[in-house]
């Protein structure tokens, strides 16, 4: 229920935000009495197209911190917590970004994720359970990973292929539209309710078509982060950590909003291969093993 609230409020206040925009904007109305407005149809489209994408990407380190309850480690407590922070600073320092927030958060599934707008002032969080069940070498890979999405841009990279995803999926939505509410209902003025339900199937249609495109490119970072962390910490540590990650695996327990940030994901096959944010586990420690990068880095 917490995170449906957060979901609820988050969107709400994107939307006024953008409403505003618009307003501030004096961007016209889109349907005439004399058709498309097609410029202002445009415009409509980018503002809230790409404004709710970065948006949500300005938001992600607020939102990730309440959806899973991830405390950020500011005087560390124990050792482990000591070791956490040393380690993110000490990868951040050879990947050359700014130290990131470290958090944990509580969950018994081995994950972690990155997230966050900029790549000097991201976040780190890594769950309990990976703490407790993976030894410090791994984790240390997994670490790693994380910090190579930071170093390599995939959060500002990944909104802003799903911002103009969103615009083209809005604009076409109504255009398809209208030409079905002027066509099969015969609306001659404004638009009614064939306009709204065509819409309304439409951008779902065609969110599901293009979200192959945003899931094709997270599935791609995936593979150049693990690269980024063999760079970082050497090939076997990190082939290491894939491999306890699929032993352990069952089905991720990250919320859908942070999936995709994860460092890994449930197994998937055929068609659900396209819809996948990360890459079977096997492929990807394929492609680490048949990669030259050294075994080991201290």
């Amino acid at each position: 229920m917490r995170r449906v609230m957060y979901f609820l409020v988050t969107n709400l206040a994107i939307l006024i935000v953008l409403g505003i925009v618009l307003r501030v904007l004096g961007v016209e109305p889109y349907v005439t009495p004399y058709g498309l407005n097609y410029k202002s149809l445009l415009i409509f489209s980018a503002v809230f197209g790409m404004g709710g994408a970065l948006i949500s990407l300005a938001l992600s380190k607020w939102s990730a911190k309440r959806l899973t309850r991830a405390q950020v480690i500011t005087e560390p407590s124990n050792e482990t917590e000591r070791w956490l922070v040393r380690t993110v600073a000490d990868l951040a320092t050879k990947s050359g970004i700014g130290m990131p927030e470290v958090a944990v958060y509580p969950s018994d599934d081995m994950n972690a994720f990155a997230t966050g707008m900029k790549r000097n002032s991201a976040l780190v969080a890594v769950s309990s359970g990976m703490l407790k069940r993976m030894d410090k070498e791994k984790v240390r890979a997994v670490l790693a990973h994380e910090v190579a999405h930071v170093k390599n841009g995939d959060m500002i990279t990944l909104a802003l292929i799903q911002g103009v995803v969103n615009t083209f999926v809005i604009f076409f939505a109504r255009i398809i539209g209208y030409t079905v509410d002027r066509v099969i209902f015969k609306n001659e003025r404004g638009h009614g309710m064939g306009f709204w339900v065509t819409t309304i199937i439409a951008e779902i249609c065609l969110a599901i078509l293009a979200s192959i495109i945003v899931f094709w490119f997270s599935r791609k970072r995936e593979y150049r982060a693990d690269s980024g962390a063999a760079d970082l910490v050497g090939k076997k540590p990190m082939v290491g950590a894939l491999e306890s990650l699929k032993a352990s695996i069952k089905q991720p327990h990250l919320p859908d909003q942070m999936a995709a940030f994860g460092i890994s994901g449930s197994r998937k096959s055929g068609l659900k291969a396209l819809f996948a944010t990360h890459p079977d586990l096997d492929d990807r420690i394929n492609t680490l093993m048949e990669s030259n990068y050294p075994e080991y880095k201290p």
